[in-house]
């Protein structure tokens, strides 16, 4: 028997333990882990790199500032350079879903070049009626955005297909609203992604800062302050006990809204954690301009070291960039932090700050890396055994990082929608050189070499 190909020669990377073994693919599917060699049409050799499970990424924007049909083929491209073989939209449809959930899918079948899957945000009450629609379509998790509404209500939409306009509206998420969609979202058995801070807090906050004229990123952490976000991470988490829905708190980056989270899962809450590499490596006493303006903000240094120490504990789930592919003159569209734009592009350097900051660093094992950007993100979100594992059975998504690589960050290499990156000339040590979705080579050293259409929708 001849099968499709053979990685040879790497250090394969399973749960909790890492083995020199030969793995064996055939049909887009892990067939074997072997010493021998078989009989095979390609020969991957990988001797001295570290096979590990392709990366998940559980939180990305895209489809918002370029429409699908465009957007999915530069972020894919961004995702697949970078390790990432499954992204994992974040939806926001103007309307409804059903007439305008389609379109969306229909471009995207035709554009992604690694395997995409979609948590679909539910803005207005009319939605919430669609959430069975949206899970008979394979969408199984449901966004809700606790830090939309009075006069910090205003969001960009998702674009149309074709479309190239910015679509801003206004949004009211009242605590009545959250507690609806937990209630559905609970009858159906999905989780609920959280955006958790207090609106009112922060529309405050941001009020009395202008006020008093302050400016930077630390002035933009003060007006949204880590009490606003354990103030919602209290609320929703009262609701979901009451009807025993599951909670996933998205990029989580203070010392206060963990120490929360610790609370409410005493209290017997159902809750899993995200982080995001730049809370990881950025603070406002760091970083200078606006480029990492992002919400909830970038916090003090201290809460750097307290998220790397829970993650190193095991208290953090999944790893998460929240990359939004914007551009720079739309970033900085302004003279002060209140006029810039928040978000920033993170996919394409995932992997390879968590490689040099954190493995290379020995803040956390490479088995703890995997985890937290491939095995806990699919079963959280009913991917798995078909994603986040090396193992028999499952999709071969694999990607090969090389620790010992070292080069500079650079937007231009990244070669995605974004013009810039807030790592630009960073330093790094560990890249992936060769990101594999479903046995096919889509990315090699920083190059695509598939084509757009190959990824496909991940069914939930």
């Amino acid at each position: 028997m001849t099968v499709d190909a053979v990685i040879t020669g790497s250090h394969v990377i399973f749960q909790n333990v890492m083995v020199s073994k030969n793995i064996v693919i055939d049909e887009g599917k892990v067939v074997g882990l072997t010493n021998d060699i078989p009989q095979c049409d390609l020969k991957i050799k990988a001797d001295g790199l570290v096979s590990l499970p392709g990366v998940i990424d559980p939180h990305i924007h895209y489809g918002v500032y370029s429409p699908i049909n465009d957007a999915a083929v530069t972020e894919s491209k961004v995702a697949a350079i970078g390790g990432v073989t499954t992204m994992m939209r974040m939806l926001r449809l103007s309307g409804s879903y059903k007439k305008n959930l389609d379109s969306q899918l229909a471009e995207s079948s035709k554009t992604h070049y690694v395997d995409y899957s979609i948590h679909a945000s539910i803005l207005y009450s009319s939605q919430i009626n669609e959430m069975e629609f949206c899970k008979s379509k394979g969408i199984t998790s449901f966004k809700i955005y606790m830090n939309l509404g009075q006069d910090i209500g205003h969001v960009y939409m998702d674009m149309q297909p074709g479309d190239k306009s910015l679509r801003e509206e206004r949004i009211e998420m009242t605590t009545d609203m959250v507690e609806k969609i937990v209630e559905k979202a609970a009858s159906l058995n999905c989780p609920v992604l959280v955006h958790a801070e207090d609106y009112p807090m922060c529309s405050c906050g941001i009020k009395t800062a202008k006020e008093k004229k302050m400016d930077g990123l630390a002035a933009w952490a003060q007006s949204r302050p880590a009490e606003s976000e354990v103030k919602s991470i209290v609320t929703i988490s009262k609701i979901a006990r009451k009807y025993g829905c599951n909670l996933y708190f998205v990029h989580i980056g203070s010392k206060a809204a963990i120490d929360a989270i610790s609370e409410e899962k005493k209290n017997g809450t159902k809750i899993h954690v995200e982080t995001c590499p730049h809370y990881l490596t950025l603070s406002y006493e760091s970083q200078k301009g606006y480029l990492a303006k992002v919400m909830p903000p970038i916090r003090s240094s201290k809460d750097v070291e307290f998220v790397w120490h829970e993650i190193q504990s095991g208290r953090v789930d999944t790893i998460g960039t929240d990359h939004v592919a914007n551009r720079l003159d739309l970033k900085l569209g302004g003279e002060n932090v209140w006029s810039a734009l928040a978000g920033f592009p993170g996919m394409g350097t995932m992997l390879p700050i968590l490689l040099s900051e954190g493995v290379n660093k020995g803040k956390i094992t490479l088995q703890q890396l995997s985890n937290m950007t491939s095995l806990n993100t699919a079963k959280i979100f009913g991917m798995y055994p078909k994603k986040g594992a090396i193992q028999k059975g499952s999709d071969a998504d694999i990607v090969l990082v090389d620790l010992k690589k070292e080069g500079k960050v650079s937007a231009e290499t990244i070669d995605g929608f974004s013009d810039y990156t807030v790592y630009e000339g960073w330093n790094l040590k560990g890249w992936p050189v060769k990101t594999i979705v479903r046995g096919n080579v889509v990315a090699e050293d920083s190059k695509i070499v598939a084509k757009p259409g190959y990824g496909k929708f991940v069914s939930r």
